[in-house]
C-alpha cells in the first residue's frame, strides 16, 4: 500500500513539474506602448511541427509573427501571418468591409465567403477570398475590445487544389481559435522597444 502511495506521489510531482515547463508550442507575440495604444500581447498555440518566427522572416516582411512548415521559401503559401494595428475604424464589421472592398478592387473576378470561427475569448470574424488567380486567402479579424486599442488578424494563403490545403486550414483555425489577448507590461528595467517570441 505504501509503495502505491509513493508511486502515485512521484507521478503527481512529475506531472506538476511537466505542467510548469513552458510548452514549445506556445506563441507569444507582443508590442510595447505606442502613443495612445497600450502594450499588447497575443498568445496562441502553434500546430505541432510548425516553425515560429517573430524576428527574422516576420520582421523582414513587415508583420508581427509568422508560422510555417519546412524551410522558409519567401512565398506566402501555407504561412500563417499575424498582423496587429491600432484600431481606428469604428467596428470589426467595418474592418471586414474595408478589407473586402480592397480585395475586390484588386481582383474584381474574385469571390468572398464567410469563414466561420469560434474564439471564446473575443469577437472574431473570418472571410475566405477565392481569387481568379487560383489562390485562396483566408483572413480572420479579431477585436479584443476598445480598451486594448488594437485589432489584429491572422491570415494565410493556400493554392486552389493544393493537396495540403485542408490540413493547413485546420492548423490555421486552431491558431485563430486559441488566440487570446492580454495587456503587455514590460519587465522593470527593460529597454526593449518591442519584443516577440
Amino acid at each position: 500500500m505504501r509503495m502505491r502511495w509513493v508511486v502515485a506521489l512521484l507521478m503527481f510531482v512529475a506531472n506538476v513539474s511537466m505542467a510548469a515547463q513552458p510548452s514549445n508550442n506556445v506563441v507569444d507575440a507582443h508590442g510595447v506602448v505606442d502613443g495612445n495604444v497600450p502594450g499588447w500581447a497575443i498568445h496562441t498555440v502553434s500546430p505541432g511541427g510548425w516553425t515560429k518566427d517573430c524576428c527574422t522572416y516576420a520582421s523582414a516582411i513587415g508583420v508581427n509573427y509568422v508560422l510555417y512548415q519546412g524551410d522558409w521559401t519567401g512565398k506566402p503559401d501555407r504561412v500563417i501571418v499575424l498582423n496587429v494595428w491600432p484600431s481606428k475604424l469604428p467596428s470589426l464589421d467595418v474592418e471586414l468591409q474595408d478589407d473586402r472592398k480592397h480585395y475586390l478592387q484588386v481582383d474584381p473576378a474574385g469571390t468572398v465567403a464567410a469563414y466561420p470561427v469560434k474564439n471564446p475569448s473575443m469577437a472574431c470574424q473570418g472571410v475566405m477570398y477565392t481569387g481568379s488567380d487560383h489562390v485562396n486567402d483566408v483572413v480572420v479579424f479579431c477585436d479584443p475590445g476598445k480598451a486594448a486599442g488594437i485589432r489584429y488578424s491572422w491570415s494565410m494563403t493556400v493554392g486552389q487544389g493544393d493537396p495540403q490545403s485542408q490540413a493547413a486550414l485546420d492548423a490555421f483555425k486552431q491558431v485563430v481559435e486559441h488566440s487570446t489577448y492580454a495587456k503587455f507590461v514590460p519587465a522593470p528595467g527593460s529597454t526593449s522597444k518591442a519584443a516577440t517570441h
